[in-house]
C-alpha cells in the first residue's frame, strides 16, 4: 500500500508500474483521432493501416496522453494529495515514439520521477513515462514537466469552486488502478519499427520551409477532448473557474495543441509512425472563445538532416491569435 510522502525528493528515481494493463479499442482510436483532428486514414480504416505495414489500426502519438495521465494523476493521488491537480500547470512535453500505438495492443505503464526543483515559490516536477507492450518492447517513452506552488499550496476557493463542477465520483467505487513499486525494471533496448513516409530524404534540404497548415477550435473541441483523454481540468470547459485562476477565457488543452501539431507533421510526412521525436515547450495557452473557433497555425522548417539515419530535425512554430504557444518545438522524423 501506498502512502504520501513528505518529502518529494524521496520518489526520484523510484519506479511504480500501474497496476491494471491499457486495452487500446479499434473505437477508442478512432475517438481520439477524431478529437485531435488526425486525417490519416490509419486512424480509422484497418486496409489503410495494413498498406503501411500494420495489422490494426494505429493511433495518432499523442494518444498516450491517456496513459500518461492516469499515471500522474496516480502519483499525485497516493503520494503528493496536497497538491490539486486543478491548479498544476502542464509545461512541457517530450514523447519518443519506437512504433504506433495499435488497436488491441495491452499496453503497461511504468513512471518515475526524473528530477524535482523547488525554487522562486514554484515547484518543478519531471516525469519519465515507459509504455510497454505485452512482449515488454517499449512502444512510446514520455518526459512529462509540471509546475506547482510550493509545498502543495492552493487556493481553497478554487479547489471547492472546482469541486462543484467536477463529475461526481462514486464514494463506493473502489479504483482497479493503482501503483506498485517496480524496482526492478529495466527497459528492453527498444527497436524502432520501419515506417513508409513519402518523403524522400533527397528532396528536402536545412532552410526548407513545410507548407502553412490552419486548424480551428472551438469550445466543442475542448469539451470533446476533455472526455475522450480523460483530462477533468475545468480550465478547459468552465467559465467560473477560468474567472477565478484569472486567465481571459477557457484554454485549450496543451495536449490537445500538441496533438495538432502531430496531424501537421503526419500529414507532410504521410505515415503517422514516421514522427520518430517530438517535443514541445508550452509558453501560451490558446484561448477558445464562446463566439467563434480559435485559429492555430503551423508551419515547420527543416532544421538538420542525418545521410546515415536519412532523418531530419523539423523546428515547429504555433502561433494562435499572433502570438507563438510553443516556445521551442521540434520533431525528427523519418524520411524515405
Amino acid at each position: 500500500m501506498t502512502v504520501a510522502v513528505d518529502d518529494v525528493e524521496s520518489l526520484l528515481g523510484r519506479v511504480y508500474r500501474i497496476s491494471d494493463h491499457y486495452e487500446v479499442g479499434r473505437e477508442k482510436i478512432r475517438e481520439f483521432s477524431r478529437a485531435v483532428q488526425a486525417t490519416h486514414s490509419a486512424h480509422y480504416d484497418e486496409v489503410a493501416a495494413n498498406a503501411l505495414g500494420h495489422n490494426a489500426l494505429i493511433a495518432p502519438t499523442t494518444f498516450t496522453a491517456i496513459l500518461g495521465g492516469i499515471a500522474q494523476r496516480s502519483v499525485f493521488s497516493e503520494f503528493l494529495p496536497n497538491y490539486d491537480l486543478s491548479q498544476v500547470l502542464h509545461t512541457e512535453q517530450h514523447i519518443t515514439a519506437y512504433r504506433p500505438v495499435r488497436s488491441g495492443d495491452i499496453l503497461d505503464s511504468r513512471i518515475a520521477l526524473e528530477s524535482f526543483r523547488s525554487s522562486h515559490g514554484q515547484e518543478t516536477f519531471v516525469f519519465k513515462t515507459d509504455i510497454t507492450d505485452s512482449s515488454g518492447a517499449v512502444v512510446q517513452a514520455s518526459l512529462t514537466t509540471a509546475i506547482a506552488r510550493a509545498g502543495g499550496v492552493i487556493d481553497e476557493h478554487i479547489a471547492d469552486a472546482a469541486q462543484q463542477v467536477l463529475m461526481a465520483e462514486s464514494a463506493n467505487r473502489s479504483s482497479t488502478v493503482g501503483l506498485i513499486a517496480d524496482a526492478d525494471y529495466v527497459a528492453a533496448e527498444p527497436q524502432r519499427t520501419p515506417s513508409q513516409p513519402r518523403i524522400e530524404f533527397s528532396d528536402i534540404a536545412v532552410g526548407d520551409q513545410l507548407p502553412t497548415s490552419t486548424a480551428y477550435l472551438r469550445r466543442g473541441d475542448l469539451v470533446n477532448y476533455a472526455g475522450v483523454a480523460g483530462d477533468p481540468n475545468p480550465i478547459h470547459w468552465n467559465e467560473n473557474i477560468v474567472s477565478l485562476v484569472g486567465l481571459d477565457d477557457v484554454v485549450a488543452h496543451g495536449m490537445l495543441t500538441m496533438g495538432l501539431g502531430a496531424e501537421y507533421l503526419t500529414t507532410w510526412l504521410g505515415d503517422p509512425g514516421a514522427l520518430c521525436d517530438y517535443g514541445v515547450r508550452f509558453t501560451r495557452p490558446v484561448y477558445v472563445g464562446n463566439d467563434a473557433p480559435a485559429a492555430v497555425d503551423f508551419v515547420g522548417k527543416v532544421k538538420t538532416v542525418d545521410p546515415a539515419t536519412r532523418t531530419a530535425t523539423i523546428a515547429l512554430t504555433a502561433t494562435a491569435n499572433g502570438s507563438k504557444i510553443f516556445g521551442r518545438s521540434t520533431a525528427t522524423v523519418q524520411l524515405r
